[in-house]
């Protein structure tokens, strides 16, 4: 459509164009900062336990949660009885994790 020797785009086309741009945005990944040493998992909070890759609030709750009711880590290896961390999951973990005497 011409209006005076200037093209205009459709409203609509328009809006899409930006939700798409928009979306591209908020759709790149967000760097997540890695602990500075390994987390101690008799001791960190569940904030402390998000700060390792691939552990969000809910696993990170249900961390703290198991070492309430089971009392604390005797290896890290024990953290496989955590409900949604397998071995592959685990292997990733490892690196991050170190097991303290509880406080």
């Amino acid at each position: 459509m011409r209006v005076r020797g200037f093209r205009f785009i459709r409203p609509v086309s328009a809006l899409l164009i930006g939700l798409l741009l928009t979306g591209a945005a908020l759709a790149a990944p967000v760097a997540k900062a890695t602990p500075d040493a390994p987390v101690d998992l008799n001791n960190a909070t569940a904030t402390e336990l998000q700060t390792i890759p691939g552990i969000g609030k809910v696993t990170a709750a249900r961390i703290v949660e198991w070492r309430k009711q089971h009392g604390p880590f005797r290896r890290a290896e024990d953290l496989m009885k955590v409900k949604g961390i397998g071995e592959k999951s685990f292997d990733k973990l490892r690196p991050y994790l170190k097991v303290g005497k509880s406080r």
